[in-house]
Parts: structure tokens; sequence; C-alpha cells
């Protein structure tokens, strides 16, 4: 290999996998095909709706059969089981309806719920019989192209029929006719050991917040205080000293406690070795001693109704049940919580001894995202165990009268009680406010109505994430970018001022967990030679090579081999044995191997990387451009698989192909999708001074333009649209794949950057009127009035009159467009102060005698007036009716407006500025063909901003196919181009650029 220059060097040949260090290297060309695939399967939106489905589907079930018993006080023969629940399709919830069928744009115009029924199985006693029933308890509202929702698995034909656009990504939910989105919550994740530091108290401390099944929270602390160790609950008066709670856990020799915590460290013996004495002062020697003395101090409020039992049952109860609640025990054997807590101790003396063991808490592999799914598991949990408990005494209250004629059906019963449910998902959806006191829940601003400003700002609105962090306090920690988020979540996206680095998107193709059952990969890890832990010494736990096993936090065993294990194990998930969500890592510092399966970490997929070559090749590419492969294919066949951000620290992960090196695990799909989806709008964004992306992304989402392809069938409260939308002339790959081309926003003008006249300083921007008047622009505001025709409880309604006329039998004015039947007629004009919809209202509709409509009732006009200051036009009337039988009727009302003044323009670059002048087209410069800007664009923009992307965009806007047509008509191929003045005649003594830019347009 080796050979000698003429300086006597030694030469390495650089002579890898036989190729020099020049010949070409043979690439998977257009791997990046793999993420339109992927977002076939997936979806931008796909979070929501898994979470939807796995709600509907698993959680809901077992709910249900946690709590499907109800049992009477008064009878204790009766009972009532529930044996199954399921989700029916959405209907219409009149009982007079003939088709039952609805479609989620009927409930956004007649103003209802997009629901489902929830039918629960339940046998139950009646006298001496036990009898099966179907019963509706309730409704749920039901997510958008969801498994349960009508427009999931349609062609794009059923949907144009359904009056849905095929691009709308779905995953929010319509109640009352409004478009909710439950937003997605980010937390610290649970049931793992969390350390960290007081430098200003001097204090170490680990915590570990338990969730189980049961929704109960609770947080348990082990910490130091004055040099000694203990552990803290909110359940025990006091911080018990470490020892003891070891003891009561059932440790009893003082040796065993020291090797489980301390191991065989001099260091961490020594600082641990006070602790020992500290419980041997309270003369605290035996187990039934450390019961007695953490019994005696269990808070009054956390036992158990009945007698009074002795000071060490209360002690086991608390340890077995609500501290570290997430830790299975075995009976009255607690050894798994001992070494739960032991390792906590130890992680603690490690962070004393060694302060870079802190762990971070803004890391996202220790973030967890809640999403709808699991929010509503938490509501409907708390709803159903209040209806339970409603049911149980409506039916006491019924057993209890002695006299019953009838034999008692609980079915009637249950007939009665079916609202709390419906109005709870209801309220609790629309208002936004989570608060479940059973599971200490208080949150407000769950949900947001779904902004339809243009396309983009409801896609950007779906992958939004919110933080429970308060906006505020001003703390970088949560704020700033981290490294971990990349690929996972967008570097620009994220808004400026309070809620900055708080509020975070989504990038193009990350995937969030559900949960994945855990007993199957504890038993395969068994399996794969993981050493039951309960039966190890300190001694084998803290061995040299002794490496500890985690399942979702909880300890479950030992290794000797934890590289061959986590290799064996993801073989296992890459041949599809396990779920491909299931992430395994190892942790050096603490010596321990993670498996996580649990819903919320963040994923993306990566093409896998052996001996230096991708498992990817052309023909797999060829294969999916043919249709013969789906995203799914290349899943089951372990050509790709999902990292979650902690298995992305033990990959070695490569950007391009040119970058392999031996040593390399994985292989990006394509680097773009590091972005999310409003910021790869942004053309050549790494050219760009990175906040001018961030503002981007925050106007990007104003842009006039178009919504939907049924934008024209809506009635939204305010509806902006583009007249003339154009797609841009350079387009990034994000923009077709999220289909932004379909429904763009913004137009492609004719900009010269040049300095005229002084109305263009600050950014302000010179139009041609000409421009204007042809419709360059343009947009159209849509408003939306509604009014009830309503029916009083005493028998008399509202109701439409004709015009009234006056002494001539003229009509008034203001009541022109007025028809017949009381409604203004599509189309008129509508000028300020005219009446639209002429209601009257009767006198005594308050009056509580009823009346019956007798034609004596006097009525009073309460008419709808049209108020805005620029006469508009009647787009559509729609009469119609609600749920409660009250007559709806909306009328939509269209203005049409050209830009003016102080209307606001921006490009793709963060380069706003506002109208400053409208110049007629004589006087604006012109080139010697005639062709006169749209817009004057001031040169000063450029300097300070250094948005170099704008200017390769412009440039792009005509070199592309351009390049060779401008040179035969007589252009200059580098984008300069000769003006001439058009107030002077002279021409310009400066080139400039008559560029044709794609601009994001929003007029307001």
């Amino acid at each position: 290999m080796e050979e000698q220059d003429e300086n006597g060097w030694d030469q390495v040949n650089a002579n890898w996998r036989g190729l020099g260090l020049t010949d070409p290297i043979k690439t998977v060309e257009d791997k990046w095909l793999l993420l339109p695939a992927f977002l076939k399967v997936k979806g931008l939106v796909k979070q929501h709706i898994d979470s939807f489905n796995y709600f509907v589907d698993v959680d809901i079930k077992n709910i249900v059969k946690a709590n499907n018993k109800v049992t009477s006080d008064v009878d204790p023969r009766f009972w009532l089981k529930y044996t199954d629940i399921n989700v029916g399709f959405p209907d219409r919830n009149e009982m007079e309806a003939v088709d039952k069928k609805v479609t989620p744009n009927e409930c956004r115009l007649r103003d209802t719920t997009y629901s489902a029924p929830i039918i629960v199985t339940i046998h139950y006693t009646r006298g001496k019989k036990v009898i099966q029933r179907n019963v509706n308890i309730g409704r749920l509202p039901i997510m958008l192209r969801s498994n349960k929702c009508v427009l999931t698995g349609r062609s794009e034909e059923e949907l144009a029929r359904m009056i849905e656009c095929p691009l709308d990504p779905g995953g929010y939910f319509v109640v009352k006719g409004t478009e909710k989105v439950i937003l997605v919550q980010e937390q610290l994740s649970k049931n793992r050991i969390i350390v960290e530091t007081d430098p200003v108290k001097g204090i170490v401390q680990a915590s570990c917040t338990s969730s189980t099944h049961g929704g109960l929270k609770s947080k348990t602390y082990v910490a130091t205080k004055k040099g000694k160790i203990y552990l803290r609950h909110n359940s025990i008066h006091e911080d018990v000293p470490i020892v003891i709670a070891l003891k009561a856990l059932g440790i009893q020799s003082d040796k065993e406690i020291l090797l489980l915590t301390a191991g065989n460290t001099e260091s961490y013996k020594v600082a641990f070795s006070a602790n020992i004495e500290d419980a041997a002062k309270l003369g605290v020697f035996t187990r039934h001693q450390a019961l007695e003395w953490i019994g005696s101090r269990v808070k009054i409020n956390r036992r158990v109704v009945g007698p009074r039992r002795p000071a060490w049952e209360e002690a086991m109860e608390a340890l077995a049940t609500i501290v570290l609640a997430h830790v299975p025990v075995n009976g009255l054997d607690l050894r798994a919580k001992a070494i739960f807590v032991a390792t906590m101790t130890r992680r603690v003396l490690m962070t004393m001894d060694d302060e870079k063991m802190v762990d971070d808490r803004d890391y996202v592999g220790n973030k967890r995202l809640e999403l709808a799914g699991q929010l509503l598991a938490l509501l409907f949990e708390d709803l159903f165990k209040t209806y339970n408990s409603n049911l149980k005494s409506a039916i006491d209250k019924v057993l209890k009268k002695p006299s019953r004629t009838s034999e008692f059906d609980a079915y009637n019963t249950m007939q009665f009680q079916g609202d709390h449910i419906t109005s709870g998902f209801v309220r609790a959806i629309s208002t936004g406010n989570w608060s479940l006191k059973r599971f200490k829940m208080e949150r407000a601003g769950v949900t947001h109505v779904l902004s339809r400003l243009s396309f983009i700002s409801a896609l950007g609105m779906m992958t939004r994430i919110s933080s429970q962090f308060e906006k505020t306090r001003k703390v970088s920690g949560p704020r700033a970018l981290q490294p971990s988020q990349w690929g996972m979540l967008c570097p620009s996206d994220t808004p400026e001022g309070e809620a900055c680095g708080l509020v975070k998107n989504l990038a193009l193709m990350t995937h969030i967990t559900t949960d994945v059952e855990e007993e199957p990969i504890i038993r395969l890890a068994y399996m794969l030679g993981v050493e039951d832990i309960s039966s190890a010494t300190g001694t084998e736990i803290y061995g040299p090579h002794t490496f500890v096993v985690n399942v979702n936090g909880t300890i479950i065993g030992l290794t000797r081999y934890p590289t061959r294990f986590v290799a064996q194990f993801r073989k296992l998930r890459r041949a599809r044995r396990l779920s491909e969500f299931v992430s395994v890592y190892i942790n050096h510092h603490h010596k321990s191997v993670h498996i996580a399966s649990d819903g919320g970490r963040i994923c993306r997929p990566m093409i896998i990387v052996e001996n230096g070559l991708p498992r990817v090749t052309s023909e797999h590419i060829t294969e999916l451009k043919k249709g013969k492969r789906t995203f799914d294919d290349f899943l089951r066949d372990g050509l790709v698989e999902y990292l979650d951000v902690n298995e992305e620290n033990d990959a070695y992960i490569a950007l391009y192909e040119r970058d392999i090196v031996p040593a390399t695990t994985h292989l990006e799909i394509e680097p773009f999708t590091l972005l999310g989806a409003v910021a790869g709008l942004i053309p050549y964004p790494h050219h760009n001074q990175s906040p001018r992306n961030t503002y981007q992304c925050a106007m990007g989402k104003q842009a006039i333009g178009a919504i939907g392809y049924n934008q024209l069938n809506r009635i939204d409260t305010l509806l902006y649209l583009s007249v003339y939308p154009q797609q841009p002339m350079v387009k990034t790959k994000t923009i077709e794949l999220i289909g932004y081309d379909k429904l763009p926003a913004g137009q492609n003008a004719t900009v010269a950057v040049m300095s005229y006249s002084g109305y263009d300083i600050e950014d302000a921007l010179i139009l041609n009127k000409a421009s204007l008047d042809r419709g360059y622009g343009r947009c159209q505001v849509l408003r939306k009035n509604t009014t009830l025709i309503r029916k009083y409880p005493n028998g008399t309604f509202d109701r439409l009159a004709d015009a009234p006329v006056d002494e001539n039998g003229r009509i008034t004015k203001k009541y022109d467009i007025i028809q017949p039947d009381g409604l203004a007629g599509v189309g008129e004009r509508v000028d300020p102060g005219d009446v639209y919809v002429n209601k009257q209202t009767p006198m005594n509709a308050n009056d509580n005698t009823f009346t019956g409509q007798a034609a004596t009732v006097p009525y009073k006009n309460s008419p709808m007036t049209y108020k805005s200051p620029v006469a508009g036009n009647i787009d559509k009337v729609m009469i119609s009716e609600t749920e409660n039988d009250q007559t709806l009727i909306k009328v939509l009302i269209r203005q049409t407006r050209r830009p003016e003044l102080g209307d606001k323009f921006s490009s793709r670059h963060g380069q706003k500025g506002v109208c400053g002048l409208i110049v007629n087209q004589e006087d604006m410069p012109f080139n010697d063909q005639g062709i006169v800007p749209d817009t004057i664009m001031n040169p000063h923009g450029f300097p300070s901003r250094m948005t170099v992307g704008k200017m390769i965009e412009l440039l792009a806007g005509k070199v592309e196919d351009m390049s060779r047509l401008l040179i035969e008509n007589g252009f200059s191929y580098s984008g300069k181009d000769m003006l001439t003045s058009g107030i002077t005649g002279e021409p310009m003594e400066a080139y400039v650029r008559a560029l044709v830019a794609s601009g994001a347009i929003g007029t307001e």
C-alpha cells in the first residue's frame, strides 16, 4: 500500500473500495423520491390522525374496560356491566332526518358539530333476568380524515361531490360550525429519571414523574440536603432519609444498601456513608421500624377510608401504590422499586462527583409530544367516570322508592344521562379548556381556530407545537435552538417576540409515535439474553462490564454484551418482528441500554447504510417511480428505518452519499427535510441570513391567495382571496410536495431594483398604475353575517317581511334591495346603511305567558344593516336549520379591493415593504423594448439584510430556460438592462435589474 515519494515520505494510496480519489462515485440518483412516497403514506398531519385513530380503536376500549361495572348501594342484586364500546360514523343528530349521513361541509354551513355516536354494549339485571342491550351514551366529535370520517379513502371526484378540497390536510374537528385544531403539546417525558442541580442552594436532585394507565401523575424526588440524601414525595409530610426509604422497600442490610447505591466506587461510598449513620441515629434498623417511621408521616388525605390501620400498613400502601407508581410491584415484594430508588440515588452521587452528569431538560429526546388522541383519552376517562357516578346515583334514587309499580329497567335511566359526555367534549374543544380535577389537569388554550388566511397558514397551524412554558419568563434555555432538533423541528419557523422558541413547528418528515405494548418487548429482551434484575446484587449491577436494561424507564435486567444485544434487537426490528417505532440506544455514561416504546417521541425515517453502502439502490428507486413499491415496502424490507432523537445519538449519519465513510450507519433521505412545510417555500434559503427566513415564515402565512378548491362554496367569517393567483416561477421541491403550486398565493411581478424619487425610502415600493388597472394585486374580501329566526317559549316567533313603503307607495331607499321574501337578492350592490335582511321580532318575545301565534301580536323591526364604509355585493344567501330547530340565515358580502397607498407587499425572503407611491405608466422607466416594471424596489434593502437568496431568485426567474431567449430578444443574460427614465427621457446612469420575482402579496 505504502510507497515513498521523492522526499522519502510514506505515501498512502487513497484507494478505498477499489476507487481512486478522483474516480466518480456511483450514487443513488433521485433518492429524494422517497419523500413524496412518505408524504403519500403519511401526509403532513398524519400524527394527529394516527393519534385520534389510536384513541378510537385502542384507548377508548381500555378506559371502558377499566371502569366496566356499575353497582348499587341500595340493591345488592343489581349490577350493570359494559362489555364493549364502539364509535359509529358521523350522522345527523336529528330525529326527523331521512338521510342520516352528514359531510363536514354541511356541518360548517349549518353550524353543527361533526360527531358520531358512542355505542356501548351492556349486560345488566332486570328483576331475575340478565339483559344485553346497545346504548348510545353520547357523541364524540370526529377528526376529519380519520378512520371514522366519511372523507377517508375517497377519490377526488367523490370529494368534489362532497364539496371538500382534496388538498385539505384534515386533522381538525368541526365543532358548532368552526374548525378547531388541538395543537400538539410539549411535555417532559414521564417515568424517566432527570437529574438537575441548583448551584445557588448547592442541591442535586433526581426527579421522576410517574404516570400509570390510571392517569394518576405523581413526582418523586431524591435530593441532597446538607450533604445527606433524602427521598421526597408529596404524600409524605417530611423528607425521608434515603436509607430509611430503602429499608422500608425491603433492603435490610446496610452493606447491601451501600452496594446498591455506591457500588464499589470509593468516592461514592465516602459520600454515602453519612446517610447510614443518620438512619442509625434515628434508631431505624429493621424494615418494620422504617415502615413505622414513614407510616406516621403519611398525609391523612392519602389514607384509605375505613377503620384506622397501623402505621406500617399505611406506609406499605403508600410505597406500593403512590410513590413511583409506574414501577411494577409484586405483592409485598418492593425490590424493583428499591432498585429504582437506588439508581436515582446513584445518579445523584455521580452528579455530586462530576457536575457534567446533569441532564438537559431541553434536550428533544427528554421531551414527549402530546397529541389530540391522548388529550381526548384523558377527557373521555374523566367524563365516563362522572357519567358512571351520575348513573349510579340516578339508579339508587329509583331503587330507594319503596312503591315502584313496574320492574326497574336501567336502560331507561341511561337514556336520560346521554348529554353529559356530548356536552363535555363540545365544551372542551370549543373553549380549549381542559380542566380535569380528577387528573389535576388545568390547561387553557389547548385548541385554536384553524387559521384560513391562506392554504399555507392552515398547514403551518397543523404542524405547530405549543409548549406549556410560561411565555412571560425571560429564560433563554427552552427558547434556544437545540442541536438535537436537527431534522425533527424546523429551525426557522418560530414566531418573534415572547413566544420565540417556545412555539415550534415539525419538520417535513417528522413522525410522532403512538404507544406500543411493552410486554412482548420485555419478553424479547429476556430471550436475547437479558438477566432478570430482581435477584441481582449491587456488585453484579455495577460490575465492570455490566449494563442495565431499561424499558420505558423501568429497569428490567442486566446484560454483559450491550453492543451485541442492541445489534440483535435492531435486526429484529428491521425484519418487522417488532413495531418500527421502538427505539433502542446505549448510554455509556450511565452504563445502560434504553428501549423506548412509549407514545409522543419524535422520530424520522433514514436510509440504512451497511458496510459503506446504502441499502437503497437505484433499482429500488426505479421500482418506486414505476409504482411497484411504496414507502411501506421500503420499511418492510429493512431498507429504511425510523430513528428517534435518542437513537440518532447512536447513529453516524451521512448527509450526502459522497460523505459515507466505513463507520456510517445511516444516510439522510434528503437534507432539505430539516425545514418545515412553511420554511420550505423559500427559494435558496441557505443564501439568506437566518433571521430573514424566520421573518418570512411569519409572513408567508399572511399571503393572499387561494385557500382550497371549495373556497367559493365556503361561508367563512372572513375570507381573503386573490383574484389572479399565480404559481411562482422559481419553485422549491417542497412547494410541489405539499400542493402549494395548486393553491398558490401571490403573483409574479417584473421588478426593477433601482432608486426612484424619494417615495421609496425605508423599504417602500413604487407601483405602476397601469399594472394595478390590469388586475395586479387585486383581492376579494368576503364577510359572513349571520342571524337566527327564533321560536320563543311563549309560542311567538321572528319573521321576515317585505320592504316597507312610505305614504306615496314608494320603497324607502335603504330597503331597495330587499325582495318579497325579506332577503336581499344575490349579486345586488349594498351601500353603507342598506338593509339586507328585513327581520321583525315580536314585542312580547320575553313574556313567559303562552299567547300562541295570534295575529294581534305587535312586531318591531330588527333589520340587519350593512355597516362597512365601502360598498359591497351580496355574494350568497343561505337558509338552513340548526340542530335545535331554529332557522339560520347566512349572508356573504363581497368587496373587491385594489392595492392602494400603505398596503403591505413582500417577497419570499422577509423583504417586506408598503406601497409608497402609485405612478402613471408614462412616468415609469422603460427599456428599449418598451417593457415597464410593475414594481420598483429600493436597492438599499439588500446590503444590510444579506438576502442573497432573493438576488438568486430574481436571476433564476430569468435564467432557467430563458437565458437563451433573453439573448435572442435583446436582453442581457446577466439580468442587467439599460433603462430610460420615463420623466426626463435620458438613459439611466446605472444598469438596472429588471427581473421577475415571485412575491407574496398582502393587501391589508
